[in-house]
């Protein structure tokens, strides 16, 4: 099993940043891929970025050159750089990750709120 615990959430203002970190605990030799989705009030849950072991990325189109996603595979961690923040972009945001062969996302965090407002 793995455990993942998101931190770095909060308020901030438009324009500004933030950094979320997901450290993972447990059976991480298992995990390849990891990623972080997010959800709005009332909307579905869209994944935001994803990184392999290997350093290998993807990112949704609305946060493509704003948000970058990194990861320390020495400490089981990975980041969400946030800049330019925009209020559309206030979500629960969910760290997640994908054991080796999976195909899917096998572990979830329990999510860290951000909020994006004046």
């Amino acid at each position: 099993q793995v455990q993942l615990v998101e931190s770095g959430g909060g308020l901030v203002q438009p324009g500004g940043s933030l950094r979320l970190s997901c450290a993972a605990s447990g059976s991480t030799f298992s995990i390849n891929a990891m990623g972080w989705y997010r959800q709005a009030p009332g909307k579905e849950r869209e994944l935001v970025a994803t990184i392999t072991k290997n350093g290998a990325t993807t990112s949704t189109s609305s946060v493509k050159g704003r948000f970058t996603i990194s990861r320390d595979n020495a400490k089981n961690t990975v980041y969400l750089q946030m800049n330019s923040l925009k209020p559309e972009d206030t979500a629960v945001y969910y760290c997640t990750a994908a054991a080796y062969h999976s195909g899917r996302w096998d572990y979830w965090g329990q999510g860290t709120q951000v909020t994006v407002s004046s």
